[in-house]
């Protein structure tokens, strides 16, 4: 059902940014480390730059789903409706 307010009531895909994040970590980590033990320390440094990124990401996905159906409604819950302003536009 299309209302026209999608972009106020857009429901974020925490679950595929999670997992995205994690998958980033992973390759960021192993990339670093695999650059480390070649001797590239600039890759290396880049790499671990990137999973630091991809941590911090991680852990505040991981907190606005914790935060519950406001960051991220299931199917069961409708989308909000747009705040109502109570002055009119000039």
């Amino acid at each position: 059902m299309r209302t026209g307010n999608e972009p106020i009531t857009a429901r974020s895909p925490l679950r595929l940014r999670c997992g995205l994040a994690a998958f980033g970590l992973v390759w960021a980590t192993g990339g670093a480390w695999l650059f480390a033990a070649a001797g590239h320390p600039g890759w290396a440094i880049a790499c671990g730059v990137l999973a630091l990124v991809a941590l911090v990401d991680l852990i505040v996905v991981i907190r606005h789903i914790r935060q519950g159906p406001h960051y991220q409604p299931g199917r069961d819950v409708p989308p909000y409706e747009p705040v109502k302003e109570r002055r009119p536009r000039p």
